[in-house]
């Protein structure tokens, strides 16, 4: 197969596995970020809105 190409030299892996590393770091820290700010944003709405979700629980829920 031809068009397949495996370096002799396996150090020019390197550059390559550097870069996932650094790629995957990134992406793990901008997960995060996103999950701790919808937690906070989750936290304002329940905070906003929590009278109106009480009364429509109470509306929903039999007597």
């Amino acid at each position: 197969m031809p068009f397949l190409y495996f370096p002799e030299d396996k150090t020019a892996y390197l550059p390559a596995a550097v870069t996932l590393v650094i790629f995957m770091a990134m992406a793990s820290v901008t997960m995060y970020l996103f999950y701790k700010k919808s937690k906070k944003d989750e936290q304002a709405f329940n905070d906003k809105y929590e009278k109106s979700i009480h009364d429509a629980k109470e509306s929903v829920e039999p007597k």
